[in-house]
């Protein structure tokens, strides 16, 4: 049995999450830029992530998993409707139910397991929307560079939202229905602005926000000696740090663009050189994983060194930056 919603139209997003909910409001009939949901949901942030049993370890540019799209909603005034359950059967009856009344779902899932991912890298926190399901495809809207509608079997979407690992759930999916008008834009912003800001600064473990940026830049040095195999290790995590849906120097790119609108908004000449710190900032990530890379493909330890000190030189950038915002 076949449920499509017809005339589905693609939210044009670079990044999971906010593409996911952007293309969840759109429906609704919201229409926000992604670095405008990025900022709303106080998106930025790093994380240094290292443990025993990983191979190698993980950068981070954002909020926590989740919480983006709950504050999304708590800032518009939104309903989220969260749903997860450890039963494959359930998780699809789930998405079903909404699917019949014509409602998309957001999903989230280990992009491992859909056919229209190329690169087969375990990765527990995608997050993409169905818009409906026939006897063996899921209709679904992911990112510009997935391809915005696809495919995929129900069997491997099953699997997908099943997977266990860091960053997964419960076969977790929701849905997000406006509660009446939206709240006045202004208020909105300005308080995302200051509370990520806040959150940034004053992270709750050393190797998170600000602090995490100095922590890398030390244990930079330390992968060549971290590493079983370092060329394919560096050149991943630079291609994350660039590529992996982070719309473009480690999420700083959307934060920028965000800074930009809520100037334009609030006419702030705090935000105004907020957003100019930015500008120079995004670079100065992009070429960070450039330097990695290189190292990775000539294992140069000159190259992770000048990485390192240029870790250093962007903290204290972000940091007068967002202290700018509080």
């Amino acid at each position: 049995m076949s449920h499509i919603i017809q005339d589905f139209v693609p939210y044009d997003g670079t990044h999971c999450e906010t593409t996911a909910v952007g293309n969840l409001l759109q429906f609704a009939g919201i229409r926000l830029s992604e670095p405008m949901l990025f900022g709303l949901g106080e998106g930025l942030g790093f994380i240094y992530w290292d443990s025993k049993n990983m191979d190698f370890p993980f950068i981070g540019g954002r909020a926590k998993t989740d919480t983006l799209t709950t504050r999304i909603a708590t800032r518009l005034n939104l309903t989220l409707n969260v749903q997860e359950t450890t039963s494959i059967d359930k998780a699809k009856k789930n998405v079903q139910s909404f699917i019949e009344r014509g409602i998309p779902v957001g999903l989230k899932l280990d992009s491992y397991y859909l056919d229209y991912f190329t690169s087969k890298v375990h990765f527990a926190g995608h997050y993409a929307v169905i818009y409906g399901m026939d006897g063996e495809y899921a209709y679904m809207a992911d990112t510009r560079q997935q391809g915005g509608l696809l495919t995929t079997r129900l069997d491997h979407l099953a699997k997908a939202r099943n997977a266990k690992g860091p960053m997964s759930s419960r076969n977790r999916s929701f849905t997000v229905e406006p509660a009446g008008d939206l709240p006045p834009m202004k208020p909105a912003v300005r308080s995302a602005l200051a509370q990520n800001a806040q959150d940034y600064l004053n992270p709750p473990i050393r190797n998170a926000g600000n602090k995490g940026i100095i922590k890398m830049s030390s244990e930079i040095l330390k992968w060549p000696s971290r590493s079983k195999n370092l060329e394919q290790d560096l050149c991943l995590t630079a291609l994350l740090m660039e590529k992996g849906g982070t719309g473009g120097a480690l999420f700083r790119n959307l934060y920028r663009d965000f800074l930009k609108e809520s100037a334009d908004l609030l006419g702030d000449p705090k935000i105004e050189k907020a957003y100019l710190q930015f500008v120079q900032l995004a670079p100065m990530w992009t070429g960070v994983s450039s330097m990695i890379d290189h190292a990775g493909k000539t294992r140069s330890i000159e190259s992770l060194k000048q990485a390192s000190s240029h870790l250093l030189e962007i903290a204290e950038k972000e940091r007068k930056a967002m202290e700018l915002l509080l």
